[in-house]
């Protein structure tokens, strides 16, 4: 038996147990949306062949359809069926969502939309009443091809503008992603959960260096603990993204007056490659589980390396 086949056939007790922890909330989401095993089958067997073919190249080689049935075990036949299918519609950004990000980013990075408390202000809604330090020039500042009325039209939908006294549009502080529109919210759903796994791999796998993965969990706490705790990670945790929220947008200003980057609502070449980050923090709870080490014995932890 080679050591590829041991690894397949006999995975780590440890590394079963973490995969079925990690996949529970998400098959708890698929039956809830009503998707079915024969549904996920496919899903599995599509996105295995697809990563064996494009994380698994072997040098000067191309991947045959034998190569990866054997990474895989997936049947040679489908492998052909998968590998000659057409792209999934779900792998397709949802168009509203790369604008509604950079709107608010713009609204909570940028000086010019924040108050001496680094709030975003209220803005007019026109150009007429506000010129650029309004909605109007917030939206043609990064999309000029997109009306401003629509969107605001959308935003008021979605819960995440309002319009105080004066008709001037107020953000919802805390809509980073819409209370309603499960579409735009699986976005991020997809994006969000995908980075913080691959960081997970990344670390697991011995990766150097490793990304930053910490976190605090504790058990034994009653419901007002509970409660002042999620108050305190709101609040920090928001300041904390904001903060990295302004020092990105710094970067990419830089790098658009450097030539280096399209400038938004403005196409253009891009004159060196790019890289991408995202920066996550979450808070979570949830009934102690019957495994979980009393708070007398072992109350809580909090990471002090990165994994």
């Amino acid at each position: 038996m080679t050591q590829l086949e041991t690894t397949q056939a006999t995975p780590s007790p440890a590394f079963v147990a973490a995969l079925r922890k990690a996949l529970r909330p998400l098959v708890h989401l698929m039956l809830a949306r009503g998707i079915t095993y024969g549904y996920v089958a496919e899903l599995l067997k599509s996105l295995m062949v697809e990563v064996a073919v494009k994380d698994f190249q072997l040098t000067a080689k191309e991947t045959t359809d034998s190569r990866v049935s054997l990474l895989t075990g997936v049947h040679r036949k489908d492998v052909y069926r998968l590998r000659h299918a057409a792209p999934a519609e779900g792998d397709n950004m949802p168009a509203v969502v790369p604008l509604g990000a950079q709107l608010v980013a713009q609204w909570q990075g940028q000086a010019a939309y924040l108050d001496e408390q680094g709030q975003p202000l209220p803005l007019p809604r026109y150009v007429s009443e506000g010129g650029a330090q309004s909605f109007e020039g917030l939206v043609a500042g990064v999309n000029s091809d997109i009306r401003s009325r629509a969107v605001l039209d959308e935003w008021l939908r979605l819960g995440l503008v309002s319009l105080d006294a004066e008709r001037r549009v107020c953000l919802n502080t805390q809509a980073f992603v819409p209370p309603e529109g499960f579409d735009d919210k699986a976005f991020y759903f997809g994006h969000n959960l995908h980075d913080h796994a691959a960081a997970a791999a990344h670390n697991l796998q011995g990766h150097e260096p490793p990304f930053m993965e910490r976190s605090v969990h504790y058990g034994g706490l009653d419901a007002d603990a509970i409660k002042r705790l999620s108050e305190q990670a709101q609040k920090l945790g928001m300041q904390a993204l904001l903060a990295v929220n302004k020092t990105a947008l710094g970067a990419i200003e830089k790098a658009q007056s450097a030539g280096q980057l399209e400038s938004p609502g403005q196409p253009g070449q891009i004159n060196q490659p790019n890289q991408r980050m995202t920066f996550g923090i979450y808070f979570y709870a949830a009934p102690d589980e019957p495994t979980t080490p009393s708070a007398a014995s072992a109350p809580g932890r909090a990471d002090e390396t990165p994994r």
